[in-house]
């Protein structure tokens, strides 16, 4: 079958690579989404922290956003599982630690992630193996498109979660790039104010367009009561500037991450009685993901700018927009586009 495979830094192409096999407990899936995401980018270009830590190396076969339907199931999973349309969880973890007998198998010590560290490649590719343990059912009002912003999904949604916010509150996104706008839309579906900081004035059109009027940059933030900030950025200034904005003994949840050092005063995390949580992974919001997706709380389309093909996917993660593309951060492929 054709898969994407990153050879080395800046280097992808697409390759003839071996057909999975539904091992025990897995099955395999017919591709029919991917999500290109900000990590599979770092990858790319060789500044993730995993290549350097040793938890990835290349070849590498990227992908962990994704939808499609169960083809094939090896021994030991449920015969049901085959021809349901599918997503599934990025964090596939030893199942039997401290940390994943405790309810957090996303932090487990031996886990694999799935197109992004050693062990199991991704879903940049015509089929994938993967574990059915680890499988998400979708219902049919769940397309492809948003299969395969799930797992996006899920991280927003825990972000929004651990705002502890109540309906008519008011939260500050930092970052309107997907995963602040998923923030956002989770935090309107639950009656919470949401107000948007962009980059850049003309990264606020998007904003606006999708229903929020409170869009802003970051230096033009109104002087309100913000009752939890989330910061979804990737500006190494930002962090800091969320404990500054939030109100004394509320919270300020990190999910994005800066490709160099923050800096945050623990001074005045202390000295303002505030909450500080790093979210890593959707595992824990999938299911309310789906959800919210099924019944259209939430509808996070408008956000895909583009569907390509596998081969161009290598031109994406070059940095080219896809011709006709439109204004939404995520770019997806359709594996099967190219061929058949």
């Amino acid at each position: 079958m054709r898969a994407l495979v990153f050879t080395g830094p800046e280097r992808a192409e697409v390759r003839e690579v071996p057909e999975p096999v539904a091992a025990p407990g897995d099955v395999v899936v017919e591709v029919e989404r991917v999500g290109v995401c900000g990590t599979d980018v770092e990858l790319f270009t060789g500044g993730m922290s995993y290549l350097h830590s040793g938890r990835s190396s290349y070849p590498l076969r990227p992908g962990h956003e994704w939808s499609g339907t169960v083809t094939a199931a090896g021994p030991g999973v449920d015969p049901s599982w085959i021809g349901r349309r599918v997503t599934g969880d990025t964090m596939i973890a030893c199942g039997h630690c401290r940390r994943c007998l405790a309810g957090r198998h996303h932090v487990c010590a031996g886990m694999l992630e799935v197109g992004i560290a050693d062990g199991r490649p991704g879903a940049l590719a015509e089929r994938l193996a993967f574990p059915a343990a680890y499988l998400r059912a979708l219902p049919g009002s769940v397309d492809a498109t948003l299969g395969a912003l799930v797992e996006p999904g899920g991280t927003s949604l825990r972000g929004v979660e651990a705002a502890a916010l109540t309906a008519g509150e008011r939260l500050l996104v930092l970052g309107s790039g997907t995963i602040g706008l998923l923030a956002a839309m989770f935090g309107r579906a639950r009656g919470i104010e949401v107000h948007v900081a962009g980059r850049r004035p003309e990264d606020l059109d998007l904003v606006r367009a999708l229903g929020f009027e409170h869009a802003w940059t970051v230096e033009t933030l109104p002087g309100l009561a913000w009752d939890a900030v989330i910061d979804a950025s990737n500006s190494p200034a930002l962090p800091g500037l969320a404990v500054d904005l939030v109100e004394p003994g509320r919270r300020v949840v990190y999910i994005g991450l800066s490709g160099t050092p923050s800096l945050l005063d623990t001074r005045d995390v202390v000295l303002k009685d505030v909450t500080a949580i790093g979210i890593l992974g959707a595992s824990a919001g999938l299911a309310g993901t789906i959800a919210a997706y099924a019944d259209r709380s939430v509808d996070p389309r408008p956000l895909v700018a583009a569907t390509v093909g596998l081969d161009e996917v290598a031109d994406v993660f070059a940095g080219h927009r896809p011709t006709g593309a439109g204004p939404g951060p995520k770019i997806h492929v359709d594996p099967r586009r190219d061929h058949g």
